[in-house]
């Protein structure tokens, strides 16, 4: 992971970890104060946030709106989605009395962009199903901006930011020891604070923090140290994006019951474990990574449980214990593989930043002394399947020795594509600028 690291930040193209630029290079510091609004697009709905945030890191309170996005808005025209998107902004703001001069908005936009300015960026491709031609190759919060202004609104795109630097924004806003911030949930990436000496790529870069928040694009890291079986080429095989986010597809909650319904299928083909219910696994997709979660933590004496979720979605009835015990294997070995590899990224991270014992992490409150390191992580997968959480955590000391693991914290935080775009909103709107942002360095 190190090694990939150096090479994205030496070169674009360098490696398959893209390691792009955020031009964010100042954090929330839990200092700010005001009203500031988000706007999270990065799928079939969108979330319009107004948050108020008072001295020493308090959420004052928080107001939240989701609307769907009409599906003949995600195939339309640019101008038709960021109008629906302005629209229903300005139907948010009706009755709020804090619309006194330009009003900061932070934008959450979780889509491929090359970022030119920490408030500006060109959309590189669609995902997730959209597919409006004209919005390719232009400025997402330009186009935002144009919007909100035929809208009459006096509010402006101040930070484009995606969902994981948003989660390291609130990270940091509530501890600045906060130096990465990871998600893993259906999907997976990560990003951290990087010093600008070290982006190679982009010699003569100067932030007034002597950082930047590098966005890794993870979930396309690939190395030959990664344990590929045939599951995974079987998998990749049959995925859209062949040969891309190798390492999202062994470790995010979108492919984890794939994989073992793959191997469901192969011992189906190979032994009479399953009677004839090859048939019935050869369905890509039957087992959703939920249900793989739900057997694997079926702790009752007959694994009632499995048998049902066998049964009513696999469609492989009165499979004896012997065989439910050996499903739960399975799922059992899937789940700690992914754990285990997203522990080694993110002791990858920790090792770039000197902070995995290895000898670059002195504090300065005594020679050898290990910082305090934080770690912002937000998703499904390790909030909400407490068997994945305790296999990463597990592997996390197991790397870096229980002295070492002592000082390092997963912190899970919620809401960073919302409540962290606002506050970055609120570092990066011009009156903060001016009275001297919040200044963090990564040393």
């Amino acid at each position: 992971m190190v090694v990939e690291m150096h090479a994205g930040l030496a070169s674009d193209g360098g490696s398959k970890l893209k390691m792009l630029l955020t031009f964010v290079d100042a954090l929330p510091s839990g200092s700010e104060e005001g009203v500031y609004y988000s706007i999270d697009l990065g799928g079939t709905n969108f979330r319009v946030l107004r948050v108020q945030v008072g001295a020493g890191s308090v959420i004052v309170n928080q107001k939240v709106e989701q609307q769907p996005i009409p599906e003949e808005l995600t195939k339309g025209t640019s101008e038709g989605l960021f109008n629906f998107v302005a629209l229903a902004l300005k139907n948010f703001l009706e009755g709020e009395d804090d619309q006194d001069g330009k009003m900061a908005l932070g934008f959450t936009f979780s889509f491929p962009v090359r970022q030119i300015s920490v408030s500006s960026g060109s959309l590189i491709r669609w995902t997730k199903g959209f597919s409006i031609r004209d919005t390719v190759g232009r400025d997402v919060a330009q186009c935002l901006n144009e919007a909100l202004a035929n809208c009459g609104l006096n509010v402006r795109v101040t930070a484009l930011v995606n969902d994981t630097v948003g989660t390291l924004a609130l990270g940091h806003y509530y501890d600045e020891d906060t130096v990465a911030a990871v998600i893993i949930g259906s999907g997976t990436n990560a990003c951290y604070i990087e010093r600008t000496d070290a982006i190679i790529k982009c010699q003569g870069l100067l932030t007034n923090s002597g950082g930047m928040v590098v966005n890794m694009e993870w979930g396309n890291f690939w190395s030959s140290h990664l344990p590929r079986t045939p599951y995974d080429i079987l998998l990749d095989d049959e995925t859209h994006n062949r040969n891309d986010q190798g390492f999202e597809k062994m470790i995010s909650g979108m492919y984890l019951g794939e994989i073992a319904r793959l191997v469901f299928h192969r011992m189906a083909q190979e032994s009479d474990v399953f009677g004839d219910a090859a048939d019935s696994l050869s369905n890509p997709f039957i087992l959703s990574t939920p249900f793989l979660a739900a057997i694997r933590e079926d702790d009752s004496p007959d694994l009632s449980e499995v048998r049902r979720i066998l049964q009513e979605h696999l469609k492989i009835p009165d499979a004896p214990l012997k065989t439910r015990r050996l499903v739960v294997k399975v799922c059992d070995i899937v789940t700690r593989r992914a754990a285990r590899l997203a522990a080694a990224g993110i002791v990858g991270i920790l090792k770039k930043l000197g902070r995995d014992g290895s000898g670059a992490a002195s504090s300065g409150r005594g020679r050898g002394q290990p910082r305090r390191t934080v770690v912002a992580i937000e998703g499904g997968l390790y909030q909400g399947y407490p068997v994945f959480r305790e296999y990463l955590d597990e592997a996390l000391v197991e790397i870096l020795g229980e002295e070492v693991a002592r000082n390092v914290t997963l912190r899970v935080t919620e809401d960073g594509s919302g409540v962290g775009a606002a506050l970055l909103a609120a570092v990066h709107s011009s009156n903060r600028q001016q009275q001297g942002g919040p200044i963090y360095w990564t040393n």
